[in-house]
């Protein structure tokens, strides 16, 4: 009797994991898990696009996490250094910086270059506030991603980056998710091919996107020579000069020569109009006075700035 009673108990426990544990809790231990990791093992992500501005934005939000704490979890991949890349949270990152914090509630996350690219794109495009130039290299940034994407074999990630089509165009992929239209995205791209000053113009809408897309055929050297030829005319090129730029270039006959011609021919639209490129005059403008207002803001400086002259003529005057 007791021989058999043995026979009936006589089985291996299964482990104590599984005994207090379900099927869902033990998938949810093989997602992300959320934990604190140290700034100064946190690198930025190569050739991020979007700026980081300590402004009063920046301002308010190192307020709020030293009040609460960073309430979103940044998400961060693992590199092979064993440092970690961050993929998403770079402004709460810095302020957490700001804040005088060591570390960073942090959700760290398997995924290839390409995906981090795309995620990274994707989370950072819902901004409210993009500049041109942001919005250019993040779109050409997730569009050679996906390519290189195309033709892989699907895997199964722990973080689902969005579904690799069968069909359609890469920027009609994009145009799907993003809003703007196949035509705009490239038009966007286009902008990345522009020299630094010209591309700080569209930023500061100082020049429209159709003339810098134009624009953006023409090599370095001729791009140069156009933004000296800006700052000599005080205006950028009209929508019909940067074509026939674009059209010379082609033709081989674009120089130094034909730029400061085209761009010295008389626009109604932007006569007497003020630009500035000297970054020590715009270093003494406030970032709140926006580029429309610039002018406005100048000439008030100057007229407080000329009455002050005049009354330090006066003393020295009485003075005598």
């Amino acid at each position: 009797m007791e021989q058999e009673k043995r026979r009936k108990t006589d089985f291996e426990l299964p482990p104590l994991v599984d005994l207090f544990s379900n099927e869902e809790m033990r998938q949810d231990a093989k997602l992300p898990r959320i934990r604190e990791i140290p700034l100064k093992e946190i690198d930025d992500f190569p050739d991020h696009p979007f700026k980081v501005r300590d402004d009063e934005d920046m301002m308010q939000l190192v307020e709020s996490i030293k009040e609460k704490g960073v309430i979103t979890p940044v998400m961060l991949r693992k590199k092979e250094d064993g440092r970690y890349e961050m993929v998403s949270g770079h402004r709460r990152k810095r302020a957490a910086e700001l804040a005088g914090m060591e570390t960073i509630r942090s959700e760290v996350v398997q995924m290839d270059r390409d995906e981090a690219i795309i995620l990274m794109c994707d989370s950072n495009l819902q901004r409210s506030e993009i500049l041109p130039s942001e919005k250019a290299f993040a779109y050409k940034m997730r569009y050679e991603a996906m390519k290189r994407q195309i033709g892989r074999p699907s895997q199964d990630k722990l973080v689902p980056v969005g579904p690799i089509y069968e069909k359609g165009s890469t920027r009609e992929r994009i145009s799907n998710d993003s809003g703007d239209s196949q035509t705009q995205i490239q038009r966007y791209i286009r902008l990345t091919y522009l020299v630094p000053e010209l591309l700080e113009m569209v930023d500061e809408r100082q020049m429209k996107m159709r003339p810098a897309v134009e624009l953006s055929y023409l090599d370095e050297d001729c791009q140069r020579d156009l933004v000296f030829a800006i700052d000599d005319n005080m205006c950028t090129p009209s929508h019909d000069q940067a074509i026939r730029m674009r059209k010379y270039f082609a033709d081989g006959l674009l120089n130094t020569e034909l730029i400061n011609k085209i761009m010295e021919e008389d626009k109604p639209n932007q006569r007497d109009r003020l630009i500035i490129h000297n970054k020590n005059v715009l270093a003494l403008i406030p970032e709140e006075v926006k580029p429309p207002e610039r002018e406005a803001y100048v000439v008030e400086a100057l007229k407080c700035y000329n009455s002050f002259l005049r009354t330090r003529a006066r003393g020295g005057r009485d003075a005598r």
